[in-house]
């Protein structure tokens, strides 16, 4: 669906790029899916059929087209469940071997030894698994298969074993709300390096669904600050879906590392999903149509579809508009469109009363998405060429942060060796989640 009165086309920098780049590239694959999940947005199932799947050739095209316009993003190859599509494997490869760090998201369920090593071989660096209780009876329900929760558990292990990195995922319900911190306590022992906390939106499946109500959401975003204070330096603790976190964090924790970041929610500003017929949206949750795949180039419609012109430079309403939070929080935008229709209406998750008349809180993150560090110390070659392969959209803050690291070790240059130090003496936070771009030919 179109949006009326969108502005122009993207404001360019002198050299005539855009300033808005798509940093993080979501890709449905496929609706087919060996499990049926109660919240699922794309409605997958194993009743789906891959008729409307683009094929292998269109896909290395479309591809192509995304690295074209960002070189290294950060792709995301999801389902459905993506293990279902044989061409993996060809997929993950030709991202990887052109610069982007491509992962999968998975249910984990068909996450074999001998598929962990086709991937990694192929240069897949990390997984996503979801598991929404350590309680079988309630995922195995959730997620409508019998004996789910086991698999998935055994997946990852075997990705423990492997050193892939894994990301574990939930979808927080008033089922399983009381067991987050046990989940995320769980996660952390089991070696994720992230643990993602998703916030239903009624899309899909999960138009049949109810969301926690506004004051439990305050609750959890309140109870995530302390964890992801907790867990600081071993695992990453993130909202999804839920941006209003921003306040929670400048309220109580000004110091967290998920305010490194100048930006409110990414959907459709660095963001972007295309779904397996080739359609691009602004994120998965949101299904307004940006364009076609099939009818135009990647390029095309990253840089003037009216949809994300709109997410872009267009004004967030009601309660959200006028909430001094907006520049750092702003709603979650497909949330308000399933519930209002309106791209830039109000996300009414949220219990917080804006008074509406106090200054604007302005972001404290010292980098924008995909704005490169000033480099101060020289870098070698080899060095410079590993920076350039980390993904744009943390490029910048892994950048301050080697060269911060070299100057209190007094470094005046840095090369490998220096790299792979950096790499074995920063917490987690850093060297776990991003251990791959500090080795010989990370991201490429």
């Amino acid at each position: 669906m179109p949006v009326q009165g969108a502005p122009a086309p993207s404001p360019a920098t002198a050299d005539g790029t855009s300033t808005y780049v798509p940093h993080i590239v979501a890709w449905n694959l496929t609706k087919r899916c060996n499990l049926a999940c109660a919240h699922c947005y794309i409605s997958a199932g194993s009743w789906q059929a891959t008729s409307d799947e683009l094929s292998t050739e269109e896909c290395l095209r479309i591809l192509d087209e995304v690295l074209d316009v960002n070189p290294n993003p950060m792709l995301i190859l999801t389902g459905g469940e993506p293990l279902l599509r044989d061409d993996l494997e060809v997929l993950v490869e030709r991202g990887s071997s052109r610069g982007a760090t491509v992962v999968v998201g998975t249910n984990g369920t068909r996450l074999t030894d001998e598929r962990i090593g086709t991937l990694m071989a192929a240069g897949l660096k990390g997984v996503a698994v979801s598991v929404d209780s350590l309680d079988a009876s309630y995922h195995d329900r959730f997620r409508h298969g019998g004996g789910a929760l086991s698999d998935t558990l055994a997946a990852v292990e075997r990705c423990r074993a492997s050193k892939l990195d894994f990301v574990i995922q939930t979808t927080v319900t008033k089922g399983n709300r009381h067991e987050l911190a046990s989940l995320v306590e769980w996660a952390a022992e089991a070696g994720a390096v992230s643990f993602n906390l998703y916030f239903l939106v009624p899309t899909g499946r999960g138009d049949r669904m109810r969301g926690l109500s506004p004051d439990e959401n305050e609750d959890v975003l309140a109870e995530l600050v302390t964890l992801e204070r907790e867990y600081r330096g071993r695992m990453m603790i993130r909202s999804k879906c839920q941006p209003q976190i921003m306040r929670h964090m400048l309220q109580g924790d000004p110091e967290s590392p998920l305010l490194n970041y100048q930006t409110r929610c990414p959907c459709g500003v660095h963001y972007v999903r295309i779904t397996p017929e080739g359609k691009v949206t602004p994120c998965p949750y949101l299904p307004v149509v940006a364009g076609d795949l099939m009818e135009s180039s990647f390029r095309e419609i990253w840089e003037t579809s009216p949809v994300l012109l709109e997410l872009r430079e267009g004004e967030v309403g009601g309660r959200c508009g006028k909430c001094e939070y907006r520049q750092v929080c702003g709603g979650c935008r497909a949330r308000a469109y399933a519930e209002t229709g309106n791209l830039m209406g109000p996300d009414d998750s949220c219990a917080y009363d804006p008074p509406g008349d106090i200054e604007v809180i302005e972001p404290v993150g010292r980098v924008f998405y995909g704005q490169s560090a000033e480099t101060v110390l020289s870098w070698s070659p080899d060095a410079r060429e590993r920076l350039n392969a980390i993904p744009s959209f943390v490029r910048g803050v892994v950048t301050a942060r080697i060269e911060k690291f070299a100057r209190e070790k007094g470094y005046e240059r840095i090369d490998a060796e220096v790299m792979a130090e950096v790499r074995r003496n920063m917490p987690v936070d850093f060297s776990k989640k991003l251990p791959f771009f500090l080795q010989r030919g990370g991201g490429a």
